[in-house]
């Protein structure tokens, strides 16, 4: 039985939020509980749950919907073959943020696995630390990278490790910048999928001087279970468009950096200007 919430009128964001949390206790919740449970129109609960389900947080099943397949979240493998070009474009374009001689934190991801390649083809001169075996991997090849690779509990499937002792590791280190990967970017902040990960980007965000986030157009409007940061601690938002409507509007309203990433090329190691706001 779904206990009624308070009164005030939940923002969509909110409404999916919960919608999500349901799923997480139960496999199945229904629409017109829910839209009792909102205080809104079943209609409306009808538009969440369809948008929810494009962007594959849930499954529709008649009269409401159910908790995505355990595989809805791909594993890495599968993540690569998708928006390679993007993901090249938002690696090279962070790397061009990062100078010689810096310290830096790099989470597991496709995304932030590019900006780890991107440093390597540059032999920019870090200091990185990592969660992600694939990362340490790639920019070990660098002669002039170091590269500390945190201990914890391996998660095959991402290639990564999590966990307590990850984060003990982490919080021994301040470090100039971290370049952190999302799952989604929506009013709601930075949200995670992968549980585990969500206490590693905190870790990370917490550890250093500059915050950056390598986070696609196709993330945009997702939201995920997991919270790690709302749009005002983003800090710089590198992205391959500007994000419009709601979510453009909350970003703007806040003190995040936007960093378009062009589709020419980038020379690593010029920084380069906000865009336009």
């Amino acid at each position: 039985m779904i206990e009624a919430l308070e009164p005030r009128r939940l923002k969509k964001v909110e409404r999916r939020e919960q919608i999500l949390l349901e799923l997480r206790l139960k496999p199945h919740v229904r629409v017109s509980e829910l839209a009792s449970l909102f205080g809104v129109t079943t209609e409306t609960v009808r538009r969440d749950m369809e948008e929810m389900s494009e962007a594959g947080l849930l499954n529709r099943a008649h009269g409401g919907a159910s908790a995505a397949a355990p595989g809805i979240h791909r594993d890495m493998d599968e993540r690569r073959l998708e928006r390679v070009a993007e993901r090249e474009r938002l690696g090279r374009f962070a790397a061009s943020l990062v100078s010689d001689g810096e310290t830096v934190m790099i989470d597991a991801g496709t995304t932030t696995m590019e900006f780890a390649r991107s440093l390597a083809f540059a032999e920019r001169r870090v200091t990185a630390i990592t969660n992600s075996l694939q990362v340490a991997m790639v920019l070990g090849q660098s002669q002039a990278a170091q590269v500390r690779l945190a201990p914890g509990k391996y998660m095959q499937q991402e290639a990564a490790v999590i966990g307590t002792e990850t984060c003990d590791y982490l919080s021994g280190f301040n470090v100039d910048a971290c370049f952190l990967g999302a799952a989604g970017l929506s009013e709601a902040g930075v949200t995670e999928a992968v549980e585990g990960f969500d206490a590693i980007k905190r870790t990370m965000l917490r550890q250093s001087a500059a915050r950056r986030f390598l986070i696609d157009s196709s993330k945009f409007g997702r939201t995920y279970l997991f919270r790690i940061a709302t749009c005002d601690e983003i800090g710089t938002l590198v992205t391959d468009a500007l994000p419009e409507g709601p979510l453009g509007t909350a970003i703007r309203d806040t003190s995040t950096e936007i960093l378009v990433a062009s589709a020419g090329p980038v020379c690593v190691g010029t920084k380069r200007a906000p865009a336009p706001r």
